[in-house]
C-alpha cells in the first residue's frame, strides 16, 4: 500500500521529461512521486516510448505497411546512414509504408491517394464535410434531461465502436446507478490495431464531435473530470486536439479536461490496461468483474467509450435515436470502415453498418490485382477468403462466420501475398504487444511467431503441429482480448488458404501441384 502522499499518476510524465528510464532518472522521480524505486522502473521499462527514446526512424511493419515495402524502405533508409527501428502498427495504414522520423514527426514515401466519404449532410459523423462547431447535441441534452438521453441512446441501438460492440446505453445507465458520486468519463483515443486508423480521421476532421459526445456522457452521468487518452504517437492528431478544446472553451467550461499522451502500448487500448496507465502504473489488463462502470479510475465509477462511439452521439440526440438506427443494414447506425491494402483508394469510408467487402471496395475506388483474402476487423479477426465477400461486414455476421468486426480495419490482400508470410506479420505484432502478464499469451504469442517463422525457412508443416493447441490454451487461459485472438490470423490462414502451409521448398515457396 503506497503512502497517501503518492503521486504514481505522475510516473509516467516525469519519466518521460526526464528523457528515459536511467538509474539516476528512476531514482528522481521516485523521490519528486514519492513511489518505491522497483514501482518506477516497472513502469517505465513496459513502455516503448519511455523506455526506449532517442532520435531514429521508427518504420512500421504492420501488415498494410510490410505489404507496401517496409523492408525495403528499411533498407534504403540505412543505406543512407539513418538509425532505424521497426515498430507495430502507426495508425497510418492507408499511408503505407509510414514512418516517424527522428523528430516523431510523420513521413510517407509512396504519394498514394487517400479518401474519406465526401461530404454528405445526412450522415452522422460526416469526415468529408465542414468542421461541427455548433454543439447542438449538447444543447438539446440539457433539454431532454438525463433520463431520456438515454433512452434516446437506447432506441438508436448504437453499439460500441471500439471493437466489442457492447450497446452504450448499458454502460451509462450502469454508471447513473451508482452511489458512489464521484464519477469519471475516459476516452479511448489510443488507436493502434493494425489497419485501423478511423478514430485518426475523427480527430483530424471532426474532433469536437468527440468533444461534445464527452460533454454530453458526463452531463448525463453527472460526472466532473473527463480523460481524453490519446495515442503517444499522434502529434498531428493531439496538436488538433488541443486546438478543438480551445475553440470551444465555453462550451466545454463546465468540466475538467485532463489530455493524457499514451506512451507506446498497444495494450493500453484495452480499457482496464488504459486505467492502469491513467494510474501511472503498467498497462496490465484487470480482471472483471468488477467493470469499469462499478471500479474504474480511482477505483471510481468509470465510463469508458472510444472515440468513434462518442462521435456518433451529437447527431443521435439532434436527429434522434430512430433516426440513427434506420441507417444501419442488419444493425443500426452507420459505421466508419478503415481500409488499406491492395484497393486503389485506401482511406475512411462512413457507410450503413453491414456493407459488404464490394460495396466498401467500391467507395475506395476498386482493387488492385486479383484479390485473393481480407482481413475484415484489424489483425484480431483473422483472414477471410474472398468467396466470403458478400458476408455482412457488421458485429454479428462475422460473430457468425469465427471472425469479428472488431474496429473495423478491412486489410485487402491480392494474389501476391504469401498467407504464411501475412500470418508471420501478424504473430509479430501480437507477440511485440502482448503484456506478458497471462503466461498463455507471453509464452504462446512467442511460440508461434517462432514456429511460423521455422516453417517459412524450412518449409515443413511439421513445424505448425502443435500450433492449434496452442492457439486453444490461449484463447481459454489469457486475461484480456489480445491473447484470446493473437492465434486468430495463423488458425485462419491455415483454414482457408491450407496450399500456403503445404512442404516448402528450400527457398521458402510452396510445392504446388
Amino acid at each position: 500500500m503506497l503512502e497517501t502522499t503518492a503521486q504514481r499518476e505522475r510516473v509516467l510524465k516525469l519519466l518521460e521529461e526526464e528523457g528515459g528510464v536511467t538509474e539516476e532518472s528512476v531514482r528522481r522521480v521516485a523521490r519528486e512521486a514519492n513511489v518505491p524505486e522497483a514501482e518506477v522502473w516497472g513502469a517505465g521499462l513496459f513502455y516503448t516510448l519511455i523506455n526506449n527514446p532517442g532520435d531514429r526512424v521508427r518504420v512500421c511493419d504492420g501488415l498494410s505497411c510490410q505489404m507496401a515495402g517496409a523492408d525495403a524502405l528499411t533498407e534504403r533508409l540505412e543505406s543512407q546512414g539513418k538509425t532505424c527501428e521497426r515498430v507495430s502498427c502507426l495508425g497510418q495504414c492507408d499511408l503505407a509504408p509510414a514512418t516517424l522520423d527522428e523528430q516523431m514527426k510523420l513521413v510517407t514515401y509512396e504519394g498514394r491517394p487517400t479518401g474519406v466519404t465526401p461530404d454528405d449532410p445526412e450522415l452522422p459523423m460526416n469526415l468529408g464535410g465542414e468542421m461541427d462547431r455548433s454543439y447542438a447535441g449538447l444543447a438539446r441534452a440539457r433539454e431532454m434531461g438525463a433520463e431520456a438521453v438515454i433512452d434516446e441512446l437506447e432506441a438508436s441501438g448504437l453499439q460500441g465502436r471500439g471493437g466489442a460492440g457492447f450497446p452504450a446505453h448499458f454502460k451509462w445507465r450502469s454508471l447513473r446507478s451508482q452511489a458512489e458520486t464521484e464519477r469519471y468519463i475516459v476516452c479511448n483515443a489510443d488507436e493502434g490495431e493494425p489497419g485501423t486508423f478511423k478514430d485518426r480521421e475523427v480527430l483530424l476532421r471532426q474532433p469536437h464531435l468527440m468533444l461534445e459526445g464527452l460533454a454530453i456522457a458526463a452531463w448525463t452521468v453527472e460526472a466532473k473530470d473527463i480523460y481524453i487518452y490519446i495515442r503517444g504517437e499522434f502529434g498531428n492528431e493531439r496538436r488538433n486536439l488541443d486546438r478543438a478544446m480551445e475553440e470551444a472553451r465555453e462550451q466545454l467550461s463546465c468540466f475538467n479536461w485532463h489530455v493524457v499522451d499514451g506512451h507506446g502500448a498497444y495494450i493500453c487500448g484495452e480499457e482496464t490496461a488504459l486505467l492502469e496507465s491513467l494510474e501511472g502504473k503498467r498497462g496490465m489488463p484487470r480482471l472483471k468483474p468488477p467493470f469499469p462502470t462499478e471500479q474504474g479510475f480511482r477505483g471510481k465509477p468509470t465510463l469508458m467509450q472510444n472515440v468513434e462511439t462518442l462521435a456518433c452521439i451529437p447527431a443521435i440526440l439532434s436527429r434522434g435515436g430512430a433516426w440513427f438506427k434506420g441507417l444501419g443494414r442488419n444493425e443500426p447506425g452507420t459505421k466508419l470502415y478503415c481500409i488499406s491494402g491492395h484497393v486503389k483508394t485506401p482511406g475512411v469510408y462512413e457507410l450503413p453498418l453491414g456493407v459488404t467487402l464490394d460495396e466498401l471496395v467500391e467507395a475506395a475506388g476498386g482493387y488492385e490485382g486479383t484479390p485473393m483474402a481480407f482481413s475484415p476487423g484489424g489483425a484480431s479477426s483473422g483472414f477471410l477468403p474472398m468467396d466470403q465477400r458478400e458476408l455482412p461486414l457488421d458485429f454479428k455476421s462475422l460473430a457468425g462466420a469465427g471472425s469479428m468486426l472488431g474496429s473495423a480495419g478491412v486489410v485487402v490482400l491480392n494474389d501476391t501475398v504469401d498467407m504464411a508470410v501475412a500470418s508471420a506479420w501478424q504473430l509479430v505484432f501480437f507477440e511485440r504487444e502482448s503484456c506478458g502478464q497471462c503466461a498463455p499469451c507471453r509464452i504462446g504469442t512467442r511460440y508461434l511467431r517462432r514456429q511460423l517463422d521455422r516453417y517459412v525457412q524450412i518449409g515443413d508443416p511439421a513445424s505448425l503441429a502443435q500450433a492449434d493447441d496452442v492457439g486453444w490454451e490461449m484463447e481459454e487461459g489469457s486475461i484480456c482480448g489480445l491473447g484470446m485472438v493473437a492465434a486468430k490470423p495463423l488458425e485462419a490462414a491455415r483454414k482457408y488458404f491450407p496450399e500456403a502451409f503445404e512442404t516448402r521448398n528450400s527457398n521458402g515457396s510452396s510445392k504446388r501441384g
